[in-house]
């Protein structure tokens, strides 16, 4: 089945803006570029950066547990390493997050852009060497099914924004809901080829409108009710080197199972 990618996006802060990006190159056994490199604790988390393991995402403030997460506006500068950050009525902030005083800058902004929609206190936390913070241990990669996402607008009636599910990749092409069999499945990706690991279940976070950061959607009912399940795209594991561009081809390769 042949599709092409739409569009690339990264997340280098974990619930924060994600980004549109260009081109990425995917490294084999590796997550995607730039993405969940830092995460905000929403009181202490019991991370180690030491021994960096999985931590849940209740833990940080993300959208699932605080919807105003969305009235902050980011943007990360991965050369310098700075994170631009604006919302209405606060003002904007560049945060170099490579240092210690950049992260406690933004954690202040945070805060007061939070107040008591946050436990806290708040500390950001960079991710060290390959560790990532991820939504699952395993989701190197996350791709979404525009076709899906349209399946779902049909049922329901309502625009449902993409960037509700915070992928990596967002195809057109394939057939709506295709991707939930495809479990061990070979896919190319541009230039790259990856395995299908699992489908993703999806949590309140899509229930948060990304423009307006209001709570408007119950998309997790809405999936249960029209489809028996709660899943909404897929997380691969990339297992050969290879650029992917917007225009690419996404396709599952001749000599992979039918």
């Amino acid at each position: 089945m042949t599709g092409h990618i739409a569009a690339l996006y990264r997340h280098p802060v974990k619930g924060f803006t994600p980004e549109r990006l260009d081109a990425a190159e995917l490294k084999a056994g590796q997550v995607f570029p730039c993405d969940r490199l830092y995460a905000v604790e929403n009181g202490p988390s019991g991370f180690d950066p030491a021994a960096p393991a999985f931590v849940p995402k209740q833990k940080f403030t993300v959208l699932a547990q605080i919807a105003e997460v969305a009235r902050a506006r980011t943007a990360y500068d991965e050369a310098s390493g700075v994170l631009h950050a604006a919302a209405d009525g606060r003002p904007p902030i560049s945060a170099r997050l490579t240092e210690e005083a950049g992260r406690e800058a933004f954690a202040a902004w945070l805060t007061g852009l939070l107040g008591e929609a946050a436990r806290g206190p708040l500390k950001v936390i960079a991710a060290p060497g390959a560790h990532r913070f991820t939504d699952h241990p395993l989701g190197h990669v996350s791709i979404v099914n525009l076709a899906s996402v349209r399946d779902l607008e049909a049922r329901i009636g309502r625009p449902v924004d993409p960037l509700r599910f915070r992928a990596n990749l967002y195809v057109d092409g394939w057939p709506a809901w295709a991707e939930n069999d495809w479990e061990g499945r070979e896919l190319m990706l541009g230039w790259a080829r990856a395995k299908v690991f699992k489908p993703i279940v999806r949590c309140a976070a899509t229930h948060v409108d990304p423009a307006t950061a209001e709570r408007d959607m119950e998309i997790v009912k809405a999936l249960f009710d029209n489809y028996g399940h709660m899943n909404c795209g897929i997380y691969v594991h990339v297992t050969h080197d290879g650029q992917v561009a917007p225009g690419d081809a996404a396709t599952q390769p001749r000599d992979a199972a039918a």
